[in-house]
């Protein structure tokens, strides 16, 4: 696909906007579009403006995460096609069409156009300003987390307005080529998922069977381990490892305390811990003792994803940790890595999950860790098999690491191009989209790939 410009340009003096197409006219905000104030009806159900641009009833995206008002005090009925911005997210992108008919907060500008406009266009447009930052630097003021965008504001503003049939080829182009790279994103995630799954089949066959597919096998005694090699020996956790539940959190510190960083639950990762918010309590010099953690211990999960494991590599000078997480020691047996990888495999097998206790929330109990059997090979054996995975592991880590770099690179290719389509940077009037072109329905199932991580509502706590 080859992008060219517009014929011919013209000066908008408007800083962020730069040159236009020399057709194309230049209105406030106020000309073009109506603060609609709608009543609510008996039947409306929730409209939320989320900061990937959708606007949906919030029973269509999730329910978790939000706080219901007890009083729905100026909620305002919102149509299918309004123009929703969110005064206090606009600035993160919190701006988009409504798919459905509903009601929202008094917190959104939900706008129709007096003219014949197309909302996705000016919709695109606002989340560019988003972009850009301009919408930030319209803040009067220092306000954590959020800048106003009021509708008086974007009255305010002088907005491009092309032909309203280019606004709609415009909105057109933009939501194909959005679908097609959002189905190339979507295939590579299904492709980091099998390499992961891969990745993890590896871990699982070589530390539970071994290298060689010719050894003799033996029942090891145990449902999520299975057979295991002649010459290997199942045993408890307890037997070949030191296992330490940690300290009890505490918020004031008595006589020679010391206060110093521990790790919780949530610090714990697979294979690495997470030290971006690490917190503080005090400890005893005999408490410090006990709970300090040393290079190739094992943290280990004790709630939340019970099991979930990683390595200390001495990460901080000095470490301690909560009662949400348990200190392994390997003993002269086993390796602290062989056992990791165990714990990785049998934590996908769910292993952990069957012992733990469930009268109310899960909690892997140091009692219950310790019980559990982990295979034990010879040591020259373990360091073969560590090397095995290492291998493996490597290029199949290589080839997520790619994969998620194609996606980077077409998520920016998506900004850079929405960016120049909208400001009319490029003229796509006479363009076919690739991949064919998608019809009215298909255009509502598009939604914004993103990370596993949930996109952030718009300001649904100002309810």
């Amino acid at each position: 696909m080859k992008l060219a410009p517009y014929p011919e340009y013209k000066e908008s003096g408007v800083p962020w906007l730069g040159k236009i197409p020399s057709h194309w006219a230049l209105h406030r905000g106020k000309w073009l579009f109506t603060k609609m104030e709608r009543p609510v009806r008996p039947q409306d159900e929730v409209v939320t403006c989320f900061r990937d641009g959708t606007v949906t009833l919030r029973k269509n995206r999730r329910t978790r995460g939000f706080t219901e008002s007890l009083k729905e005090i100026g909620y305002q009925g919102i149509r299918r096609g309004d123009l929703v911005i969110h005064q206090m997210d606009g600035f993160a992108g919190a701006v988009g069409v409504s798919d459905s008919d509903g009601k929202g907060t008094p917190v959104y500008s939900v706008c129709l156009p007096k003219l014949n406009l197309d909302t996705h266009y000016y919709a695109q447009l606002v989340r560019e300003m988003s972009r850009s930052e301009f919408i930030t630097s319209l803040a009067k003021g220092i306000r954590e987390r959020s800048t106003d965008f009021r509708f008086d504001t974007f009255a305010s503003l002088v907005l491009p307005v092309p032909l309203p049939d280019e606004q709609r080829k415009i909105s057109r182009f933009m939501r194909n080529e959005s679908a097609q790279i959002n189905k190339f994103i979507r295939n590579k995630r299904r492709f980091i998922e099998l390499l992961k799954e891969q990745k993890q089949n590896v871990i699982n066959q070589a530390v539970t069977r071994g290298l060689d597919p010719n050894v003799k096998l033996k029942p090891s005694g145990v449902e999520w381990i299975g057979d295991i090699p002649e010459h290997w020996d199942a045993r408890r956790l307890k037997t070949i490892a030191k296992v330490v539940l940690g300290k009890m959190l505490k918020t004031s510190p008595s006589k020679d305390d010391q206060l110093k960083p521990y790790l919780r639950s949530a610090n714990i990762q697979w294979f690495e811990a997470n030290l971006s918010d690490v917190a503080s309590m005090w400890f005893s010099p005999s408490e410090m003792e006990q709970y300090r953690i040393s290079k190739n211990d094992i943290l280990v999960s004790e709630g939340g994803e019970v099991g979930r494991a990683c390595i200390w590599q001495d990460e901080l000078e000095e470490c301690y940790i909560q009662n949400s997480v348990h200190k392994v020691t390997a003993g002269a047996e086993v390796l602290p890595l062989f056992l990791l990888y165990q714990f990785s495999a049998f934590g996908s097998k769910g292993a952990f999950k069957a012992v733990v206790n469930r009268v109310s929330i899960a909690h892997l109990t140091r009692e219950k860790l310790v019980a559990v059997f982990f295979c034990k090979p010879p040591i020259e054996e373990q360091k073969t098999i560590l090397a095995h995975i290492q291998a493996k592991t490597t290029e199949i880590d290589q080839a997520i690491i790619r994969a998620q770099r194609e996606i980077e690179l077409m998520r920016e290719y998506r900004t850079r191009l929405i960016s120049d389509v909208v400001t009319g940077q490029v003229d796509v009037r006479n363009m076919k989209c690739e991949g064919g072109s998608l019809n009215e329905d298909e255009f509502e199932d598009i939604e914004e790939v993103e990370e596993e991580i949930e996109l952030p509502e718009g300001g649904e706590d100002d309810e």
